[in-house]
C-alpha cells in the first residue's frame, strides 16, 4: 500500500513539473529525465535475464539516425516514423543478438559494447545516408495533434515536449511492468539464476535472452527516435559510450533489483549535477563515486535507501505515538 501511494504521489509530481518548472533550461534537464528513466528501465529489463549490455547508446542512435531518415527522405509522418524506428531497432537486435547472447558474463558485454562503438563509426563515414560526423539537421519536430473544436498541441513549446516524453515513458514503464509480472519475467528470472538448469527442463534459453534484449532496445531505439524531433538534429555521438555509461550507472545506483530503481537513479542522478552545473567538469567523477558508494555501502541501491528510511520514519512515528 505505501509502495502504491509513493509511485502515485511520484507520478502527480511528474504530471505538475512544467507547471511549477522557473524557466525552458530546466523543462528541458527534465524531459531529458524522462528520456534516462525510459532507457535505464529498458536496460534493466534486459538484466533480468542475465545480461548487461553496453550497447543501448548504440541502438538509440541507430532509431534516432532512422526515425529523421524515414520522415526527411521518404516523408513518413513523425509518428509512424517513431514507432518504425523502435521496431527497426528490435529486429537489429535480434538479428545481432543471437550471436551475442550465447557469449556470457563479461564477454557479452564486451561485445555489445563494440557493436555500440561500430554503430558510431558507421554514422561518422557513411556521409552519403547520415551526414558523417556533422550529422543531419532540420529533422521536422512531431506533427500536430489536433482535436477538432477542443485543442491543437503543434510542439511550439518544451512543456509539450515533456508531456509528450511522460507519455512515452508511461507506456514504457507499464510494458516493462507487465513483461516483468508475467510467465515471460519470470522465465527471464529462472535463465538469469541458473540458466544451464533452464535449459536442460526445456526452456529455450537463446530465444528468451534474444527476446529481453529486442525488447529493450526498442524502447532505447524509441528514445532516440523522439530526441532526433526534440532537438531537430543527431550526430553520430549524440549517444556515446560515456552516455551508455551513465545509463547502466541509473540502474545500478537507483537499485537493479527494484523496478523503481532505475526510475529513482534517473531522476536522482540526472538532476543532480544540474543542481552543481558549476562542478560540470567532474561529473564522470561524480558518477564514479556514486557508483562505488552504492556497490560497497548500498548494493540494493537507492530505491533500497529509500524504502529503509521510510520504514525507519514509520517505525519511529509509531513508536513516538505509542
Amino acid at each position: 500500500m505505501k509502495r502504491a501511494f509513493s509511485s502515485v504521489l511520484l507520478a502527480a509530481g511528474l504530471v505538475v513539473l512544467p507547471l511549477v518548472a522557473s524557466g525552458p533550461y530546466y523543462i528541458h534537464t527534465f524531459i531529458l529525465a524522462m528520456m534516462n528513466i525510459a532507457l535505464a528501465s529498458s536496460l534493466r529489463l534486459i538484466s533480468l535475464s542475465g545480461q548487461i549490455p553496453l550497447a543501448h547508446g548504440g541502438m538509440a542512435t541507430i532509431g534516432a539516425y532512422m526515425s529523421a531518415l524515414l520522415m526527411m527522405k521518404l516523408g513518413l509522418s513523425s509518428w509512424l516514423s517513431l514507432i518504425i524506428a523502435g521496431l527497426g531497432v528490435a529486429l537489429i537486435a535480434t538479428l545481432v543478438g543471437y550471436p551475442f547472447v550465447r557469449l556470457k558474463g563479461v564477454y557479452f558485454t564486451i561485445v555489445t559494447a563494440f557493436f555500440g562503438e561500430m554503430v558510431v563509426l558507421t554514422a561518422q563515414q557513411w556521409q552519403s545516408l547520415t551526414g558523417g560526423s556533422g550529422g543531419v539537421y532540420g529533422i521536422p519536430g512531431p506533427d500536430p495533434i489536433v482535436v477538432p473544436g477542443l485543442f491543437t498541441i503543434d510542439f511550439s513549446s518544451k512543456a509539450e515536449f515533456y508531456y509528450l516524453v511522460l507519455f512515452l515513458v508511461a507506456v514504457n514503464l507499464a510494458f516493462i511492468y507487465a513483461i516483468e509480472k508475467s510467465r515471460v519475467g519470470l522465465t527471464f528470472s529462472g535463465i538469469k539464476q541458473a540458466d544451464s538448469l533452464a535449459e536442460s527442463s526445456g526452456i529455450d534459453t537463446i530465444g528468451f535472452k534474444v527476446l529481453a534484449f529486442a525488447a529493450g532496445s526498442f524502447f532505447a531505439g524509441i528514445v532516440g527516435a523522439f530526441y532526433s524531433q526534440y532537438i531537430s538534429a543527431i550526430a553520430p555521438d549524440s549517444f556515446g559510450f560515456m552516455f551508455t555509461v551513465y545509463t547502466l550507472v541509473y540502474m545500478v545506483a537507483g537499485g537493479q533489483k527494484s523496478f523503481m530503481g532505475p526510475i529513482l537513479g534517473a531522476i536522482v542522478l540526472t538532476l543532480l549535477p544540474e543542481v552543481t552545473r558549476s562542478f560540470k567538469e567532474y561529473v564522470p567523477f561524480f558518477f564514479a563515486a556514486v557508483l562505488i558508494a552504492v556497490i560497497f555501502f548500498v548494493p540494493d541501491g537507492i530505491a533500497g535507501l529509500a524504502l529503509r528510511t521510510t520504514w525507519w520514519v514509520s517505525k519511529k512515528l509509531g513508536m513516538k505515538h505509542a
